[in-house]
């Protein structure tokens, strides 16, 4: 573990190092070029960032829709539960006695039961279809962004016309031409 990190820390190290001599060489060339760059990134997220947000949109219209049928199906289940217990209530007022009541209220358990199935088998459903719209979206959102990054050819580098390097010239500096002391001077 020690020697993996040692060895990427010298290749941090040396891309550094090969950074800072590319700087020092042309400073101006290379920070265009770091501008440049970052620039040409920051275009590139353009296109993914409209597919998130675009993606976002169509997951709050899913969820929207998932609500708005859960909430119509609560509603008809309290609904249904309101007037199942009313019926109940009815039936145990013109039962005769104890063995018709039991009876009238076994008799309703057959119906419950096949509403409560029922309830149970439409929520499933809302998920399921919910699910489906989640996954079609989230299909859509990576086929666009990861797919079409995969798909795009790797930018290419110009080629540079070689460039005639001039002759570095180094001027030496001007001696001063010394003159003799004052004393020396005739007049």
């Amino acid at each position: 573990m020690i020697v993996e990190i040692q060895k990427f820390m010298s290749e941090q190290t040396e891309a550094l190092a090969g950074q800072a001599t590319r700087f020092r060489r042309n400073p101006v060339r290379f920070m265009r070029k770091a501008l440049v760059d970052s620039a040409g990134g920051l275009k590139s997220l353009k296109s993914p960032v409209r597919m998130v947000a675009h993606s976002g949109v169509k997951l709050t219209v899913v969820s929207g829709n998932t609500l708005q049928s859960l909430i119509a199906l609560e509603s008809e289940v309290v609904t249904a539960a309101l007037t199942g217990a009313a019926t109940r209530l009815e039936r145990a007022t013109e039962a005769d006695g104890v063995a018709d009541l039991v009876l009238s209220q076994v008799e309703m358990l057959g119906a419950t039961r096949e509403r409560v199935v029922y309830e149970a088998t439409r929520a499933v459903e809302i998920f399921k279809h919910a699910g489906r719209d989640v996954r079609a979206v989230a299909t859509h959102a990576y086929e666009v962004v990861v797919k079409a990054a995969e798909g795009k050819p790797a930018a290419r580098k110009r080629a540079r016309k070689p460039v005639a390097r001039k002759p570095v010239v180094r001027r030496r500096k001007k001696v001063a031409k010394q003159l003799p002391p004052a004393s020396s001077w005739v007049m």
